[in-house]
């Protein structure tokens, strides 16, 4: 048995029932409770997905974090299961599975700093020493784990750049250098020399070449210097590290797009000509050089020769506000996009056509 979220509006039939009594209309409230409890969603139109993430191996198991839970997938997108118990603050920012022991999820929360469940989600429990009161927006995502080590992790946050060396146990503030910066919204790590770091933040981009022990501002050509005091100057919201070309990087912000390939010495505005400057996501594949994706309210657009020249690819998508744009890492034609209010999709043809993916629960075991 599956039990769709919302967009069958499923407990209006419960609503609609004439009641003659108390006790008949104390039962229809709690058929409709649980009738809503159940599908998370009793009302709405569709879910809000703002986060995913991929097994690092095994295509069809997936994470992704709506606006109330987290909920997995192990059918590719057939099924899917509230995964949530234990999280004590439902409105999960950014999720991450370990790519050496995907056992091992991460969240990053809103105000409640960061979960881990060393169990696929069946359980979570806070780890927030040395994280007090900072909201995480970048928390362990791919490349932002050290490669090679399930224990070293780098945290982007509201406060700045976080270091745990113990899977997140503890967590040590590494801001040395990083001036006029009201906070840190992504980062990523060179997978070949894994000490230098690039941090995108409201004030531009941040270089370290000391595994976050000290920052260097990299800002030239991307945020003009009469501009840079003020508040959310650029916005970075996603930076990525090119990974057949480490000085190769691409950063999306609130104002545009740029790439560097000379490691953050000088950027160069890229894709001026894209119907919106207001970008959310970007990611680049894995295997191929120079294809890059990019989200924004115009849906997505990807270019193959490393930003120069861009086409939409939109086929398939009933809304085109991007919340969360990923590529699978078994299979680079493989993308998944949520959506603002209109659920997953899902490509398997490198993003020409999309198929919607709608959240449908499980029937759970009795206990």
């Amino acid at each position: 048995m599956k039990r769709p979220f919302s967009t069958n509006r499923p407990c209006d039939s419960v609503a609609e029932r004439s009641i003659p009594n108390r006790e008949a209309t104390l039962t229809r409230f709690l058929s409709i409770f649980v009738c809503c409890l159940t599908l998370s969603a009793c009302g709405r139109s569709g879910e809000t997905v703002v986060e995913i993430a991929l097994h690092p191996t095994k295509p069809n198991l997936l994470y992704v974090a709506t606006n109330d839970y987290i909920f997995k997938t192990r059918d590719a997108g057939k099924t899917w299961v509230n995964v949530s118990k234990g999280m004590t603050h439902s409105r999960v920012i950014s999720l991450a599975v370990d790519p050496l022991l995907p056992a091992n999820v991460y969240a990053g929360t809103k105000g409640d700093a960061v979960f881990k469940s060393f169990n696929g989600g069946q359980q979570w429990i806070s780890q927030r020493k040395g994280l007090e009161g900072v909201t995480i927006t970048s928390v362990v995502h791919e490349l932002k784990f050290v490669p090679g080590s399930s224990q070293h992790i780098f945290a982007a946050t509201s406060m700045g750049v976080f270091e745990t060396e113990n899977a997140g146990d503890t967590w040590t503030k590494r801001m040395d250098g990083m001036i006029e910066v009201l906070m840190v919204v992504t980062i990523d790590v060179n997978p070949n020399q894994p000490q230098t770091l690039y941090a995108g933040t409201s004030g531009g981009v941040y270089r370290s070449l000391d595994g976050a022990r000290n920052w260097t501002k990299v800002n030239n050509g991307l945020v003009p210097p009469g501009i840079l005091k003020a508040s959310r100057a650029l916005s970075v919201v996603k930076i990525k590290i090119a990974p057949h070309a480490p000085r190769t990087v691409y950063t999306a912000t609130l104002k545009g797009l740029f790439k560097t390939t000379n490691g953050g010495e000088s950027w160069q505005r890229i894709g001026e000509a894209l119907p919106d400057q207001f970008f959310s996501d970007l990611i680049l594949d894995p295997v191929t050089p120079g294809v890059v994706f990019v989200a924004s309210r115009a849906g997505i657009h990807t270019s193959r020769d490393g930003g120069q020249t861009w086409n939409a690819v939109n086929e398939g998508l009933t809304n085109l506000n991007i919340r969360a744009l990923v590529i699978s890492p078994t299979n680079p034609s493989t993308l998944y996009v949520g959506t603002n209010r209109a659920g997953l999709f899902r490509s398997h043809n490198g993003g020409r056509t999309w198929e919607p993916l709608p959240l449908v629960l499980a029937q759970q075991p009795a206990p």
